[in-house]
């Protein structure tokens, strides 16, 4: 149902294999929400890259049939759901989208968390919700508008149309597209180079993009000196800024 492959210290790759459209049961939504939570408690959190098995869905968003079948389960899977995306929105290392194929629904959900996404060329992406009579989680919703922008939210959400990969390209929900046989590679490539970042670094870089919006100015100045404060007082981001001292030293003496 999902499967764990740790490429390295600091990289692992969880696929959701679900036949026949790898579809969001709640317990592959509990099983994605407890890895994530492991993986963030590690000392040294890996970088994660998400994607999906086959070659043609990514993830068909949340298993209708589970819903219809026992109307009841629908309140405690947006429950268990609404907590994998905070989870997603607060993994403090990168984390990465390898889209394979069709990412709907739910699953365009998750792509909207991720800080990369590397789509294959006959990747498809939409809100179907609309049409058929359901509804995304308010939570995807708002970071469809922050991620998007109003409008292109709109489009997706009120049509409820499917857009390629080149579309979802020029409305910012991808950031690079590769033919099928390069996806896995590409998106490894870019979660190892973001890996190499300082850690700290970037994990502050995330936390202030998801709490700024909802900041006063009086605590963004405070979250700033914060910071500031922690990585003054790093021997890693010390050594960081004697390197580049350096290098434009030598860049000067030429």
């Amino acid at each position: 149902m999902l499967r764990l492959d740790r490429l390295s210290t600091t990289l692992v790759r969880m696929t959701i294999d679900r036949p026949p459209a790898n579809a969001l049961s709640l317990d592959l939504i509990q099983a994605l929400t407890d890895d994530l939570v492991r993986f963030g408690e590690e000392a040294e959190a890996p970088a994660l890259i998400l994607t999906g098995a086959g070659e043609r869905f990514f993830c068909a968003g949340g298993d209708i049939r589970e819903i219809t079948l026992r109307a009841d389960a629908a309140i405690p899977r947006m429950r268990a759901f609404h907590r994998l995306l905070v989870v997603l929105e607060g993994y403090r290392s990168p984390l990465l989208c390898a889209v394979n194929g069709y990412a709907v629904g739910g699953a365009l959900e998750l792509v909207l968390f991720a800080d990369h996404v590397v789509a294959s060329e006959g990747a498809k992406f939409g809100f179907p919700e609309i049409n058929h009579g359901l509804l995304p989680a308010a939570k995807g919703m708002r970071q469809a508008m922050n991620r998007l922008g109003r409008r292109a939210a709109e489009r997706l959400l009120y049509s409820g149309e499917l857009v390629s990969a080149q579309e979802a390209q020029r409305m910012g929900l991808v950031d690079e597209i590769v033919g099928f046989q390069e996806l896995q590679d590409r998106t490894r490539a870019v979660a190892e180079a973001f890996r190499l970042k300082d850690i700290h670094l970037f994990s502050a870089i995330k936390r202030t993009f998801t709490e700024a919006p909802r900041m006063t100015d009086e605590e963004l100045e405070a979250r700033t000196l914060g910071d500031m404060r922690d990585y003054l007082n790093r021997g890693e981001t010390a050594a960081a800024r004697e390197r580049f001292l350096q290098r434009k030293t030598r860049r000067q003496n030429v």
